[in-house]
């Protein structure tokens, strides 16, 4: 029924020119702009929910296609599509776009409809890069992307975010650099600028090499991996809270998709010469950022940097599967590491998005991210606090929540390649549980530090219901993640299948 309709069209301009409405209407009419921009945020969730029901689980082929001429002479063409891997993040940034919208309700009183506008587009914007099956389309949402973050970090960042605007910029940008000259040769060999015939072509390992190492900059940057993460922490303390929202529960998972979408099976054979440094790398992001974030004074750095450690996780199931085959001749350990990779990364989404919101919730009324500021939360926030601990332990990977789900399927898969990896990767469970808990005991619980904290009043129903949302997600996830891993196991063993299919032994 709905596979005729152009509903991947409709997810990435509704938003677009959504938000094109809502600059046109300006801040005079600022009562108007925040309803406009919630009921087109909803319309667009609720329109991408027929993309999970109408989905066939059974076919790893791209579903809900259009594809229309756009430059002819060129042979590019306005080409969108989704599988098992790009489905669930586009319903993942539709559905935290909403909450976003909603976050930023009462708390943003300065230029509201360029703010609205700059998450509307944004969301359109980021639709369409998890669409894209024509590699100019894809570079050129994934370049656009950055303007309404850049922006939305300089105008209602802190006090350090020219700083952070232009670094996130610069890293970001000179990645990209390198993935266009990597596309633009890929185009030269297939005569196509359609991504799936990239993936068909037969490439030598000398040239899929450099190709890798081109992709790796771009995607290691915008996941972020050490040791090109440092952009990260800096952009999520200047940004606003729906700023870091977004860029901890989506756009980190643009650099993990394009792992799948380009570096694996465009460069087999390369990814499993090369799995050993982004093994190396993922490990190290586990285990040596956790340490980094238990020093952390500030809130937001302190979940900033369990982002990039969690997000290694993904990128080690990823790629771990060449070793798991290796080892046993199977590619059922390296479906499962994917899969895992995969869970990890729309979790993280949920249980990041959700303690940036907290932290929102504390700055929104105390102007303050320092630990040190807070201390008894719990005495005069009894429902806050509440959520803050649920949040904390799906951080930290507690069973029964999506947080232990993802990480379960990595290690154990893991154990499958390597045993002292899998003991490394596992580390996290307890390094994880000794930041995250160390500073929720500093800022939840104990006595009332000061008169500040003991002014705070509780969350109104508007906090009530985005903070029970997510949880509700975290919950539904962590203990019944079959929908999920059933929507995205035809596409990931189909990709496995390509990537082991190498002329390069394993």
């Amino acid at each position: 029924m709905f596979t005729d309709l152009p509903l991947l069209s409709v997810l990435m301009w509704l938003p677009i020119l959504g938000g094109v409405w809502v600059l046109i209407i300006g801040d005079k009419q600022a009562s108007l702009v925040r309803p406009i921009a919630l009921i087109i945020s909803l319309l667009t969730f609720l329109l991408s929910l027929p993309l999970f029901f109408s989905f066939d689980t059974t076919t790893a082929v791209m579903q809900f296609s259009e594809k229309l001429s756009w430059i002819p002479a060129f042979g590019i063409n306005y080409h969108l599509g989704v599988d098992g891997i790009s489905m669930p993040l586009i319903i993942l940034t539709t559905f935290t776009s909403v909450l976003i919208i909603l976050a930023g309700w009462e708390v943003i009183k300065n230029k509201v409809s360029q703010y609205m506008a700059a998450f509307l587009i944004m969301e359109g914007l980021i639709n369409g890069v998890f669409a894209s099956l024509d590699a100019v389309l894809f570079y050129v949402l994934w370049e656009s992307m950055l303007i309404p973050m850049f922006l939305l970090i300089g105008i209602w960042g802190g006090p350090n975010r020219i700083y952070a605007t232009i670094k996130f910029f610069l890293y970001t940008f000179f990645g990209s650099v390198l993935m266009l000259i990597a596309l633009l040769y890929l185009s030269f060999q297939t005569n196509s600028f359609a991504i799936l015939d990239f993936h068909s072509l037969q490439i030598p390992l000398e040239a899929q090499i450099w190709i890798f190492l081109a992709f790796l900059v771009a995607f290691a940057v915008k996941v972020p991996m050490w040791p090109v993460h440092t952009w990260l922490p800096d952009a999520h303390v200047e940004a606003p809270t729906g700023g870091s929202v977004i860029l901890a529960a989506i756009m980190l998972k643009m650099g993990g998709y394009g792992f799948l979408r380009f570096s694996l099976p465009i460069t087999p054979d390369a990814s499993s010469k090369l799995d050993w440094l982004i093994i190396s790398m993922s490990l190290i992001a586990i285990v040596y950022i956790s340490f980094v974030a238990i020093v952390q004074k500030d809130m937001k750095k302190l979940i900033a940097y369990s982002s990039i450690s969690h997000m290694g996780f993904a990128t080690l199931g990823f790629f771990i599967s060449f070793m798991i085959y290796k080892n046993t001749g199977s590619i059922d350990g390296g479906v499962m590491a994917m899969e895992g990779g995969m869970v990890q990364m729309i979790s993280h989404g949920f249980i990041s998005g959700a303690l940036f919101l907290c932290v929102g919730v504390l700055y929104d009324r105390m102007h303050s991210r320092e630990i040190a500021d807070y201390g008894g939360v719990a005495n005069v926030m009894p429902r806050f606090a509440m959520f803050v601990v649920f949040f904390a332990m799906a951080n930290a990977g507690l069973p029964a929540t999506s947080g232990f789900v993802g990480e379960f399927l990595v290690i154990l898969a893991a154990f499958k390649a390597n045993f002292w990896i899998a003991f490394a990767a596992a580390t996290i469970m307890i390094l994880g549980a000794s930041y995250t808990l160390w500073m929720v005991k500093r800022v939840i619980f104990g006595k009332i530090g000061n008169d500040k904290v003991a002014a705070l009043q509780d969350i109104n129903k508007r906090e009530l219901l985005i903070l029970s949302v997510l949880a509700a997600m975290v919950l539904l996830f962590g203990i019944f993640p079959a929908p999920l891993l059933e929507v995205m196991d035809a596409t990931v063993q189909n990709l496995v299948q390509h990537m082991l299919q190498s002329k390069v032994p394993l």
